[in-house]
Order: structure tokens, then C-alpha cells, then sequence
């Protein structure tokens, strides 16, 4: 299989104010200004569009008070993607973050690990600890596309596409993946939440949400593995990627990022 290569985006779609104790297990003794911002991501070339998860809806954020800034169908359209044409969406893990907005995508085959279905239809969806971060409707709903063949399943590392592989890496959720996409600057690994932020991998340390502690801290080793230099991990959450990364166009300034060129800063 040939490799191909990319276009790939960062689309914002939401935000969060945190605090950094709010976003380690065992907090920050530095306390200060951490937030979130929420993405999905646009993989693209003249053969094929991908879409990397799906975001959460309008209820399930309000619900857990997460600022939606643009709904996902609209900061898609603006840099050119029509929902209703996408053939494929991979879907990293199904938090409800990630995995909100599926009906968006009607004719779209979903890719997502076979283990990630397990445990979000297992018996650990039984303690509140574990479930919360998913939404029961956007689960059973990925179960009815099971039914309908619309779900691919992988069981550790895929080769998708020529130049799009996923790859299993645990920890935050049992069925974590990471997309590995070749670009005019290399492979790039869109971490997801295998790191939130760049200082989780940077400094070792685990965000709260959590399956596995272990297989988190491991899953920093494996990204780098993947992308044999740090420069080219996109990390899940992370604002400072609109800073670091040019943006798309002028009128995405600060909600969409290529991540296909080399960097703003380092």
C-alpha cells in the first residue's frame, strides 16, 4: 500500500476554563490557568476526507457546562466539509467529547477499536467512576450502527488508508486510539487524549480521567514511537496548538489550525 499524504486540521469547537490541579491526579502545587479546548480534526487529500471524532452535542455539553464556541457542522463547513459527504470518521474513544455528534455523519463508515466498544458496553459502565465521561445515548447509538454496517473495528494498530493508521494505546479509556497521518512534514500522531496537554507527556503526568495510570504513562512512550521526534505529537486539548500551528485561514484565526506545516513556535 502506497503512502499518500496529507492535509490535516485542528477544528475548534469548545472550551473549558480549568484550573492545572483540576487536570493532574494529585493536582499542581503551581496552581494556575489550564483550560481545555475541545477539537476534532480534518485528514484530507484529493482521493479521500476523514474526519477524527465528532465532538459533543449542544445538551450533553451544556449539561457537563462546557462553552460550545461553534457547533461542529459549522466549523467543518467553514474550512470546506460537508458532513452529509464524509465516507469515513474515526472515532478515538467515545467520550462524550468525541463521540456526540455521530448523526451528523449519516453515510460514514465509523472506525474505533473493538475494545473500546467492549468496555463502554461492559460491566464497568456499572460504577459512575467509569461512565461518566460517556453519554448512554451516543453508545447505544454507535451500537445501532454496528447493526446497520456502518462500524469498522480494529484490534490494536490498522493501517486505514494509504499514509492513515490508528494505534491502540489505553489508559485514559480502555479503547484509546491515535491517529498516525503522513504529511508534507512527516507523521504526524494525532495524540487525542492519550495526552491532553503537552505537559502531561512532557512531565510524565496523568490527567484525572482515567482507566489505567500505568498504560497512561506508557502511552507517552508509544506516541513517541510513533512520531520518533515530539514535535510532531498533537496533543487532544491542548489551546496552545492554535498558537503554535499558522492557522487555515484569516477568518479561522483561533478556531482552526494546520497541522501539516511546521510550527508557529517550538
Amino acid at each position: 500500500m502506497a503512502d499518500e499524504t496529507y492535509e490535516v486540521l485542528a477544528v475548534k469547537y469548545a472550551h473549558n476554563g480549568r484550573q492545572s490541579s483540576q487536570n493532574f491526579i494529585g493536582g499542581d502545587e503551581h496552581d494556575r490557568p489550564m483550560p481545555l479546548d475541545y477539537f476534532v480534526w480534518v485528514i484530507r487529500n484529493d482521493k479521500r476526507t476523514i474526519i477524527v471524532d465528532t465532538g459533543f452535542n449542544p445538551d450533553s455539553g451544556n449539561r457537563r457546562a462546557r462553552e460550545l464556541t461553534t457547533p461542529v457542522n459549522q466549523a467543518l463547513s467553514a474550512v470546506g466539509v460537508d458532513c452529509a459527504s464524509v465516507q469515513h470518521v474515526i472515532i478515538t474513544h467515545m467520550h462524550y467529547d468525541h463521540a456526540g455528534n455521530n448523526d451528523m455523519f449519516p453515510n460514514a463508515c465509523f472506525h474505533m477499536q473493538e475494545s473500546e466498544m467492549q468496555y463502554a458496553t461492559g460491566p464497568c459502565m456499572c460504577h459512575h467512576t467509569l461512565n461518566h465521561p460517556y453519554e448512554a445515548e451516543d453508545v447505544t447509538g454507535m451500537v445501532r450502527r454496528v447493526y446497520a454496517g456502518k462500524v469498522a473495528f480494529a484490534n490494536g494498530d490498522d493501517q486505514l488508508f494509504p499514509g492513515v493508521s490508528v494505534h491502540h494505546i489505553g489508559g485514559h479509556s480502555r479503547g484509546l486510539q491515535c491517529v498516525r497521518v503522513n504529511t508534507a512534514r512527516g507523521a504526524v500522531v494525532l495524540a487525542s487524549d492519550a495526552t491532553h496537554h503537552y505537559a502531561h507527556m512532557n512531565s510524565g503526568r496523568v490527567f484525572p480521567t482515567c482507566d489505567s495510570v500505568s498504560e497512561t504513562i506508557a502511552g507517552y512512550g508509544r506516541l513517541m514511537q510513533l512520531a520518533g521526534e515530539k514535535r510532531l505529537i498533537v496533543p487532544g486539548h491542548d489551546p496552545e496548538v492554535l498558537k503554535r500551528y499558522p492557522a487555515y485561514s484569516n477568518q479561522t484565526e483561533g478556531m482552526v489550525a494546520k497541522l501539516d506545516v511546521d510550527k508557529l513556535t517550538i
